[in-house]
């Protein structure tokens, strides 16, 4: 649902690939997209070995995002090669995805090899990374294969079902010195380090209020009951596919912008749960969070709302004037306004409080360089945390994952939303591809 909503968004845009984010007062122009990267302009790029768990829409489009010159974005350190890429249906389908997404770009060197298992994707010697685009309710399982392979690993976003699964993956992880990374690609862009730069920087004040929307405006009926986006059997709803980019604007703007030692987890005020009429899953959830600690100071607390739904549009008038922000960051010194869907935004205002000469309201535009859909920037990280030995990306960090799993939970908890067992325990291996004879068949590469 989110890739074909996303899809559809792109197809509307205009963009030219900029090298810099644009400011619509010509006075003052920000740095360019290299001011907040962490790249190495010195040495031969250092060559990254990805192996695809899973062929479907997500791992195309990430294919073709790692596949993209990195000098397009500014970057001349590390340069990503696709070396394995594993369907859980067939060799056949593996060797369909080469053939589509890998060889027109990298063509016949190095070698992408097919397979149509995981277990042999997770043995091969020559990837040094896992990406895993599976439906999040076999994340856990299929990220538990490859760490326990000694592969490292880069997993789509919700991390997993529930926290207790993703707190023994960062045990797995941890145990066996293995970097591992939450896909939360959102994090990384350009625009997300500027404006947590911003709210650091104070230029908003202390933030009091943060409010933050992903609605698709697409009924659920026009899926089957059996289609992971409605399908409980595969973690479906609206809250583990659209509302974890809720809260991703909440945790990043409210909590990640606070020192280490000064964050402290959200206590989850209230929850509402609107259930899809024919399988139970989550269409609509609403959440009211309180977090403790205010940022950039810690001098008072913080209110968020965190909203997702299918049935309303997160901007209905956002191709007119009428365009309004999806994400409200407010301080007591003025805010910060999101335009654009939240998980690929395009622009920020930022409006003092009170305005003046000194102290304008300002836009800030961002474009994707290279005809990159915005996944290059965590292949980036992932790629530079392995090299530098790193357990963790600090965009990311383990704890933090783990505390927006714990309040999903709570979230779940209040509003009585439960999947089966078999993908919300954590004993591993278990084979959550056996059909029940009296069911269509439900999993499917994610799209």
């Amino acid at each position: 649902m989110l890739l074909t909503a996303y899809t559809r968004f792109c197809s509307r845009q205009s963009t030219v690939p900029l090298a810099f984010a644009r400011r619509k007062s010509p006075s003052v122009q920000l740095p360019s997209i290299r001011h907040f990267q962490t790249t190495k302009t010195m040495g031969e790029a250092k060559t990254v070995r990805w192996g695809m768990l899973a062929t479907g829409g997500i791992v195309r489009t990430m294919t073709r995002d790692l596949l993209i010159d990195p000098t397009t974005r500014g970057v001349t350190d590390i340069k990503h090669v696709i070396t394995a890429a594993a369907s859980s249906s067939s060799k056949k389908s593996a060797e369909s995805f080469v053939a589509d997404c890998v060889a027109p770009t990298q063509g016949a060197s190095p070698v992408c090899k097919a397979y149509g298992s995981y277990e042999e994707l997770v043995k091969d010697p020559d990837v040094d990374i896992i990406y895993i685009g599976t439906p999040h309710s076999h994340h856990y399982q299929n990220c538990m294969l490859a760490l326990t392979n000694g592969k490292p690993v880069l997993c789509e976003k919700a991390i997993t079902v529930n926290a207790a699964q993703a707190k023994a993956l960062v045990e797995e992880a941890r145990k066996r010195k293995l970097f591992f990374m939450e896909a939360a690609w959102t994090r990384y862009f350009p625009l997300s380090i500027a404006v947590r730069q911003k709210i650091q920087a104070g230029e908003i004040g202390e933030v009091l209020r943060v409010t933050a929307d992903l609605s698709t405006g697409e009924a659920p009926e026009i899926y089957d009951a059996d289609h992971r986006n409605v399908n409980k059997d595969l973690a479906g709803g609206a809250l583990l596919d659209l509302g974890v980019y809720a809260l991703l604007w909440v945790f990043q703007t409210a909590y990640h912008t606070l020192p280490k030692d000064k964050r402290k987890p959200p206590r989850v005020v209230g929850a509402a749960m609107t259930p899809e009429p024919r399988t139970g899953a989550d269409e609509s959830t609403t959440m009211l969070l309180e977090f403790p600690v205010s940022t950039p100071s810690g001098t008072r607390q913080t209110h968020a709302i965190a909203t997702t739904a299918m049935r309303v549009h997160f901007d209905p008038g956002r191709e007119s004037e009428a365009a309004s922000p999806t994400v409200r960051v407010q301080g007591d010194k003025g805010e910060i306004q999101v335009f654009g869907p939240i998980y690929r935004p395009t622009r920020f205002r930022l409006l003092p409080y009170p305005a003046s000469e000194e102290r304008p309201i300002q836009t800030f535009t961002f474009d994707f360089p290279g005809g990159t859909h915005g996944m290059s920037w965590e292949g980036d990280e992932a790629a530079r945390c392995w090299l530098a030995g790193k357990l963790e990306s600090e965009t990311t960090p383990w704890e933090e994952m783990v505390v927006m799993m714990e309040t999903v939970d709570e979230v779940r908890r209040q509003t009585g939303l439960t999947f089966p067992e078999n993908i919300e325990t954590t004993k591993f291996p278990l084979d959550l591809h056996k059909r029940d004879p009296n069911k269509k068949q439900a999993y499917i590469n994610r799209n």
